[in-house]
Order: C-alpha cells, then sequence, then structure tokens
C-alpha cells in the first residue's frame, strides 16, 4: 500500500476526529529499536515513541519472544479465572511502586486507568468532587476527560461538572490558588486530587522542588487522596520508574500504562492497603490483564532493569538537553526543559509568542530529514523530544545537525 491510498482510506473510513502530522503523513510498515520504516523504504528516527510508549524501543526481542511464547500458550482469558501473569505481574509491580503502593488493577489504556482511579477515590472516601490541573490531559473516557484541562482535548459537551481546576504546578502563585480552590469548594467533598507529577501534553511542564510536598500535605491536611497520573510519566521517561520520586512525593493512587507493556495494551491501576482493600463490589475490564500484555510487561519491566534503562535515560536525557540548548538561540527555541528523556523547547515567534505554525514547519523540516518529534502544549507550540530510552549518544548528535538542517530549511519557505 502507498501513502496516498493509506490517505483514501483513511479519509473514507475512520472518523474524521483521527487526525495526523505533516503535510505529507509517510506510511510506517515496520520498526527497529529506535527506527521506523515507511512503504518507500524510508528510514526515520522516532524521537516521540509513539507518545512515551516504547521506552524500550520498537520491535525489543525479549520482550516480543515473551509475548509469543505466552500466545502459543494462553493469549486470552478473564480475571474470572486465575492466571500467573497476571498475578506474577501485579507482584512485580508493588515492588517498584513509590511508597506503599500494593494492589493493583489491570485494563487496557490509561483512559481506563485514570477512570478506574477515580472510581475508587470516591469509593474509598465517599466524596465525589475532584481537583484537577489546567493544562492536564488524563484521558478521553467520561470522567478522564472531564478531569483533562487542556481545551482542545475536552471535546466532550457535556463534561462533569463534579471537576475542579487549579493552575498546575509551574504557574506562579500556583500553590495559593490550589489552597484557595480547596477552601472554597470544601475539603469535605473533595475525594481526590488528579495530576501528572511532569505535564506532558500540556507542554512538559516540570513543577519546582516544593511543589508536589507540599500538594502531599494539603491532601494530608483535608483527607483528600492524590492521584498520580504515570501515564506518560513512568517507567524510566524522566530517569526514574516513577517521577514523582524526583519529588519524593507519593501518591494514594498511582496510574500507569503506555510504556509498561512497551506496546502491548496494558494499564494498571496502583493503590495502597488502606485505599485499595475496601473496593470489594465486582469490578472487571475484559482486557484487563491479559496474560500476553501481561507477560510482555513483565519482560519489559526485567529489560529495564538489565540493561538500566534509568541510568541511560538520565545520561541520554542530560546529552539531548544539552545539545538543545547549544542550539537554542540558533534556532529560535525558547526555555530548553527537561527531565530523563522528556525534553522540551518553546517555539516563538520574535515577540516571544507562541508560534505553532513555526513549529509544524520545523517538524516537517526534521522528517524530511529523517526524525519523527511531537508537539504538545497549550497553544501547540512546544517541540516535545521523547525518544526509547536505548537510543544512542550518536543518535542525539545527528538529531543536533539535522534540526539546524531542518531550522534553516522551515526559515526558507
Amino acid at each position: 500500500m502507498s501513502a496516498a491510498e493509506a490517505l483514501r482510506l483513511k479519509r473514507a473510513y475512520l472518523l474524521p476526529c483521527v487526525h495526523h502530522f505533516y503535510r505529507d503523513p509517510p506510511l510506517i510498515v515496520a520498526a527497529d529499536d529506535c527506527e521506523l520504516l515507511d512503504s518507500t523504504g524510508r528510514r526515520y528516527f522516532d524521537f516521540f515513541s509513539g507518545v512515551t510508549v516504547v521506552n524500550a524501543g520498537h520491535c525489543n526481542g525479549e520482550i516480543v519472544a515473551a509475548a509469543g511464547a505466552q500466545m502459543g500458550r494462553l493469549d486470552h482469558t478473564t480475571g474470572i479465572y486465575l492466571t500467573e501473569p497476571v498475578l506474577r505481574l501485579a507482584e512485580r509491580l508493588s515492588q517498584i511502586a513509590p511508597g506503599g503502593l500494593k494492589r493493583s488493577f489491570f485494563c487496557a489504556s490509561g483512559s481506563e486507568a485514570n477512570e478506574a482511579a477515580l472510581l475508587l477515590a470516591a469509593i474509598h472516601t465517599g466524596r465525589g468532587d475532584f481537583i484537577a490541573f489546567s493544562d492536564s490531559l488524563h484521558g478521553r473516557t467520561k470522567a478522564a476527560m472531564s478531569a483533562t484541562g487542556l481545551a482542545m482535548w475536552r471535546c466532550d459537551p457535556a463534561l462533569l461538572a463534579n471537576f475542579h481546576f487549579a493552575p498546575h504546578g509551574g504557574e506562579p502563585g500556583a500553590l495559593d490558588a490550589l489552597e484557595a480552590l480547596v477552601a472554597r469548594v470544601g475539603p469535605r467533598r473533595i475525594a481526590a486530587l488528579i495530576a501528572e507529577p511532569v505535564l506532558g501534553n500540556g507542554g512538559i511542564v516540570i513543577p519546582p522542588p516544593d511543589y508536589w510536598p507540599a500538594v502531599r500535605g494539603l491532601c494530608d491536611r483535608h483527607g483528600i487522596l492524590l492521584i498520580f497520573d504515570e501515564v506518560q510519566t513512568g517507567m524510566n521517561r524522566t530517569g526514574r520508574w516513577w517521577a514523582c520520586e524526583h519529588w519524593n512525593a507519593s501518591p494514594d493512587i498511582l496510574t500507569t500504562a503506555k510504556a509498561l507493556g512497551n506496546g502491548y495494551p496494558v494499564a494498571a491501576v496502583i493503590a495502597t492497603d488502606r485505599v485499595g482493600e475496601g473496593f470489594t463490589r465486582p469490578f472487571a475490564s475484559t482486557f484487563g490483564g491479559n496474560p500476553v500484555a501481561a507477560a510482555a510487561a513483565l519482560a519489559t519491566i526485567d529489560f529495564h532493569v538489565r540493561h538500566g534503562l534509568g541510568q541511560r535515560s538520565r545520561e541520554r536525557g542530560a546529552q539531548l538537553l544539552q545539545r538543545l540548548r547549544e542550539l537554542a538561540a540558533e534556532v529560535g527555541l525558547a526555555r530548553p526543559r527537561g527531565l530523563g528523556l522528556m525534553v522540551a523547547a518553546d517555539v516563538v515567534g520574535c515577540g516571544g509568542e507562541p508560534d505553532p505554525q513555526r513549529l509544524d514547519g520545523l517538524l516537517e523540516a526534521l522528517k524530511d530529514r529523517g526524525f519523527l518529534c511531537g508537539k504538545t502544549g497549550r497553544n501547540r507550540n512546544v517541540l516535545t523530544l521523547m525518544p526509547p530510552l536505548t537510543l544512542s549518544a550518536g543518535q542525539i548528535e545527528r538529531f543536533g545537525v539535522a534540526l539546524r538542517e531542518a531550522h534553516a530549511a522551515a526559515r526558507d519557505e
């Protein structure tokens, strides 16, 4: 199939809500570690990892082998039966989870995990309201979308009214605004506060060092549960298993997906004993704890440990951020920032205003030079770099060359 035929089929048979990057999008047909292959045989370095999914690299042989072996034995059953992979995965997650998180519930996506986490918080507290943050993204299901602060992703015209929004942790006066919101809503009405430790689609916003410990303290004072959505930030993306570990602030509930299965659909809600043990009414997810996905997740965790992906994320992330800082003025980028291999910079105009059109041109030019990168932010003007944690130092240097060339090409268009 050609890219033109793929576009024809997309326009004919997919809902038009499914968008894609690029004026001339490639048709991806194969992948290997940090590289993608299109239908013409052209190779690209994937500097977005399917939005931080393949942290351990595309088509990872060790993970594929574990999933394939499980597929040959038992490819599906539901949670009403006992299977070993899902139980081993729950045990393993309790060993790497922060704080006292111990009990897991498995499902198939981050949206589903966040939906379940909000439900668990409401059941545990007996309360019905929630605090969320501006510029956040928590999913596409009803409650998860209602908890989402980014306007472009709040496409449901009838969102739930029991979600209240505070400025995110990178905004000036964020803590004072959060305290005021809790007082205004009434702490006895609030079941939980849900947040991304580092804003992902909101533009890679990293709060100051004192922010999450202060939020943890606020929640404790008022009996409000803290939910960390680590769907994007988990699995060593920021250089540690979980981004919240950078602040030594453990949640009552944590959600994870995306990189947990390295491309296999698996997600989890992990809660403390205190919060989790009261959820006794029947609840299930048809594909939650699928044995193949669970086997892939176990192999993914083992791969991270054996190959030191947390350390690699810190080292390569520091290198990539340094390269971005060196090139920022030359290529018109502002505020380079990052945590591990979650790296970004703003694309702005001459007056410092967000310039999403220039970013689109830059992404197109980077694609033409063999690099697929991301865009995030409230104004969709944030160049976002989240490559597989397996990438090499040489690939980062090649990206620096491509970025300089892409800037010159986009400027001359």
